[in-house]
């Protein structure tokens, strides 16, 4: 019996799992790819010699990648190893105060004691209710599609139904941080979460307050060979399957005959599918692919609020600074205000929190002998038109001033290269719209339930996987949105 054929368009880590997913139910399966490379935003680059994953840089919930070797009857360790973190992050406050994220509940608990004052029942008392959050929601709102009929005709959903009040959903995730802890330490600590997702934790709802769960309860892992070794070992995996790629070949069209799908155009040529799979940010895919079609556009979706952006730093370190770990944060001193230029002013705070990721800690040949490879973030809103040629300047003079104070040495000195990532090359590279790293925010409680369906109710055989679309961005989240559209194929 003829296979059928699946297109995925994009060979982002969703696009990718779903190739794995569909390959092994039979499918012949071709990715095509703009860029010369797997992995979208999870990719990686040398330069001068230092090795930098350009995109992701926190690694959990492994479980969703060995469950894709598994599916194929092979041993995950036969082609991607990581080893669990005793610390997930140092936290760096401009008071001076230091905590260690402790991967243990016990020694974070009494880590926040003993620097905060905080009592460790507060901390208990918050991983009870992140896990309580995440019990109820997991099994509806993240591991199945909320846009199909039979997600609700199951016992653990009418369970969870019937548990949404314990969600949440009513107060900001700052509000219900206040509640839980007095120090203002302690609820900046957890109002960071909504970063995970590019969302404002003072407008975000407290739901999202389930996040630090799948960091504490589930760890945080490196993995060998860094970040991008994800990426690799999954498409080793896709090709053993018999899986094509093709690189340097961006899509131009999906085709349509009476509101169906039957494939795509690809440097000038047809390409018939049975079904299409999206990897693309829903936004481009309907612009930019579906553009002769707007009737069938999903007009409310697509106008919705995006999540924000990112500004990175790449930079060669000639020096190596032992009170840094893997991950690690530097406060600003005022984080609404913070929240309040990326949200409310579309700008760059003078006082921006930082994130330095440094896998040279783990993989000492991502550096030269005594040097770091420096991945230098802070969250930026996203791409509106701002002037961002000024921003960037401005923020590098802010960033520098804020590590040097907190570090005690003029972190200028000792840059050998640079690198920047901006909102406008996160959108040419990833076709991510405004360059938001999530597609929409999470900024209203409803927003689980408006994010793009992971198949089109317009036109047939047309699917979607990605950050973009159900149930968010994330490796976990948009591995799980690969898992969603092979069930829904089915």
């Amino acid at each position: 019996m003829q296979k059928s054929d699946a297109l995925v368009i994009g060979a982002g880590i969703a696009g990718i799992g779903t190739a794995i997913r569909l390959a092994l139910k039979g499918f012949n399966v071709k990715v095509f790819e703009g860029n010369a490379y797997a992995g979208g935003k999870l990719s990686e680059f040398e330069q001068h010699g230092y090795r930098f994953d350009a995109g992701p840089s926190l690694f959990t919930m492994p479980q969703y990648v060995d469950e894709l070797f598994k599916l194929a009857g092979k041993n995950p360790a036969d082609y991607f190893t990581y080893q669990k973190l005793d610390v997930v992050c140092r936290y760096f406050y401009p008071d001076g105060t230091h905590i260690n994220a402790y991967a243990d509940q016990d020694k974070f608990a009494a880590e926040v004691n003993q620097k905060t004052g905080e009592p460790k029942g507060a901390v208990y008392s918050y991983n009870r209710n992140s896990a309580r959050i995440y019990k109820v929601t997991n099994h509806v709102f993240l591991e199945q599609s909320l846009h199909r009929l039979q997600t609700y005709l199951n016992s653990k959903t009418l369970q969870s139904i019937l548990r949404l009040f314990q969600i949440d959903a009513l107060r900001s995730m700052s509000k219900a941080n206040e509640h839980f802890f007095n120090d203002e330490r302690l609820v900046q600590f957890y109002n960071r979460y909504a970063t995970y997702n590019g969302s404002n934790p003072y407008d975000a709802p407290a739901t999202l307050n389930v996040i630090p769960h799948l960091e504490q309860h589930f760890g945080a892992y490196f993995p060998k060979g860094g970040m991008y070794s994800i990426t690799a070992s999954l498409v080793n995996l896709a090709q053993d399957l018999g899986v094509q790629f093709n690189y340097n070949s961006p899509v131009d069209e999906i085709v349509l005959k009476n509101n169906k799908a039957t494939g795509v155009i690809v440097n000038s040529s047809f390409v018939a599918a049975d079904i299409v799979i999206s990897n693309m940010d829903v936004w481009f895919t309907y612009r930019k692919l579906l553009k002769q079609h707007p009737q069938l556009f999903p007009s409310n979706i697509l106008s919705q609020e995006r999540s924000s952006s990112a500004l990175i730093f790449y930079w060669g370190i000639q020096k190596k600074f032992e009170q840094l770990d893997l991950h690690n944060i530097f406060f600003s001193a005022n984080y609404k205000a913070e929240f309040d230029a990326i949200w409310k002013q579309q700008t760059i705070f003078n006082d921006p929190t930082v994130y330095v990721n440094i896998s040279s800690k783990y993989e000492e040949a991502d550096a030269p002998g005594g040097c770091e490879n420096w991945f230098v973030m802070i969250n930026v809103p996203a791409n509106t038109g701002q002037n961002w040629d000024k921003l960037i300047a401005e923020a590098r003079i802010y960033i520098i001033q804020k590590l040097s104070a907190q570090l005690g040495d003029n972190i200028e000195e000792f840059i050998a290269t640079e690198s920047i990532l901006d909102p406008r090359l996160i959108e040419s590279r990833t076709s991510s719209y405004q360059g938001s790293l999530y597609g929409t925010s999470s900024n209203n409680r409803f927003a689980a339930f408006l994010r793009h369906a992971n198949r089109s109710s317009k036109i047939s055989n047309l699917y979607f996987c990605g950050g973009s679309v159900h149930p968010g961005g994330g490796i976990p989240l948009a591995l799980l949105s690969a898992k969603i559209v092979s069930e829904w194929v089915d």
